[in-house]
């Protein structure tokens, strides 16, 4: 019963957020205001702490433009996850935007939406995450292609990495940004998910997707690491299946070491890092120090 009840408190609560500042966002972007960047991450921030969603950050964010991360893919929550962090936006399937809700999100997100299946549309595909990234825009691409179990790293899809190559002609600029980024989801109400319980927490495409929300909303409290690693540069010279494998094997490395529970240094590409202790920072960190 109090489970329950915490779901249908929830609930209510992120619906009428999100019906507040709905009007706000959509106006934000059609008038072009840097307030469309900013919202989402307010909104984010004050879903996760409602959902129970505790966001741990390890390395930093690259302040280098433009800017295409990397991540591995596991449900639903890495779009609260990583939109808490820092502005950014996502690159989703095409099928994500007619998703009642969820759908209407993503486009307040100011999502790109590809069909990964047409490979004519590749090309073009590209060209508009890299119109994106040539304005300033922090794309994130699930590089995947779709969820995991959280327990290990499926194989990098290559063909978008070609936003890079297209960014560097629209930016006129010498490089892009490409940083590897790990989730890992450690721990449910405190205690160690463990490789058996971390699919419980995780997406996969063939479960629905309500009775999963349901899920992890009656779990409470989940943490979740967020580990950036250090950034690819992306050149002219660059070879896209090159740079993607090499951002496949940092992020397998970077969540290997972050559910075993060592920390790594940036610096090191993923590798662990040879001191005792690394300071890792939440969110709600980032917060207070802001306010001070």
């Amino acid at each position: 019963m109090i489970a329950w009840m915490r779901i249908a408190v929830t609930a209510a609560v992120l619906v009428t957020m999100t019906l507040l500042v709905l009007p706000l966002q959509a106006l934000a972007i059609r008038s072009g205001w840097p307030l469309a960047r900013r919202l989402p991450l307010i909104w984010h921030r004050v879903a996760c702490r409602i959902v129970g969603i505790r966001v741990i950050v390890t390395g930093e964010p690259s302040r280098r433009h433009p800017l295409l991360m990397v991540s591995n893919h596991l449900s639903w929550s890495d779009i609260l996850v990583l939109g808490s962090v820092m502005e950014l936006s996502f690159i989703a399937k095409a099928e994500v935007r007619g998703w009642p809700v969820f759908g209407l999100l993503a486009r307040l997100q100011r999502t790109v939406f590809v069909e990964r299946s047409d490979r004519r549309a590749t090309g073009r595909q590209a060209d508009a995450i890299a119109e994106r990234l040539a304005a300033g825009d922090v794309m994130v691409l699930f590089a995947e292609g779709t969820t995991s179990d959280g327990n290990s790293v499926l194989p990098f899809k290559t063909a978008l990495f070609g936003a890079a190559q297209s960014a560097l002609r629209n930016a006129g600029t010498a490089s892009v940004a490409v940083q590897p980024v790990a989730l890992a989801y450690l721990r449910a109400n405190g205690l160690p998910l463990g490789r058996f319980g971390r699919p419980l927490v995780a997406w996969p495409g063939d479960v629905e997707l309500l009775p999963h929300l349901v899920g992890v909303l009656r779990e409470g409290a989940v943490d979740v690491e967020v580990c950036f690693g250090d950034p690819i540069e992306f050149t002219p010279s660059s070879d896209r299946k090159a740079v993607a494998r090499l951002s496949e094997e940092r992020v397998g490395r970077m969540l290997a070491e972050a559910l075993a529970g060592r920390p790594w240094a940036a610096g090191t590409g993923g590798e662990p890092a040879r001191q005792e202790t690394l300071a890792r920072r939440t969110v709600e960190d980032d917060i207070q120090d802001r306010r001070q």
